[in-house]
């Protein structure tokens, strides 16, 4: 399985961005997906996901602002990321889990400055 993250760049706060990670090596339409992030200096922090029903579950920190959806046509996990802020500033990684196990993508920067 493999994940590509698309969509990072430097954008002002209260600015909106949409992440995207295309998935290759399994059947898109099975799997649960999602996204986490890291800023420099702490911990990897959860930020959403999306279930193979189409269930959504979001970071306390990110909910109401950021939207995780799937693009079936596509094989591609889409992060809306709006109203952003300077504690937003981080690396986003996109992931899955099959067979017991997580695959992640490499990550994309996202940097929210004025």
């Amino acid at each position: 399985v493999q994940l590509q993250a698309s969509g990072g760049g430097l954008v002002h706060p209260g600015g909106s961005l949409r992440l995207s990670c295309s998935v290759s090596g399994a059947d898109f339409r099975v799997l649960d997906m999602g996204w986490y992030r890291q800023a420099p200096g702490k911990e990897r922090e959860f930020v959403g996901y999306i279930t193979r029903v189409g269930l959504t579950n979001y970071g306390d920190s990110v909910k109401g602002r950021f939207i995780v959806s799937r693009d079936l046509s596509r094989n591609t996990l889409n992060l809306r990321m709006n109203d952003l802020k300077p504690e937003d500033t981080a690396v986003y990684l996109c992931y899955t889990n099959r067979g017991g196990r997580r695959y992640w993508g490499q990550g994309t920067l996202v940097t929210v400055s004025s």
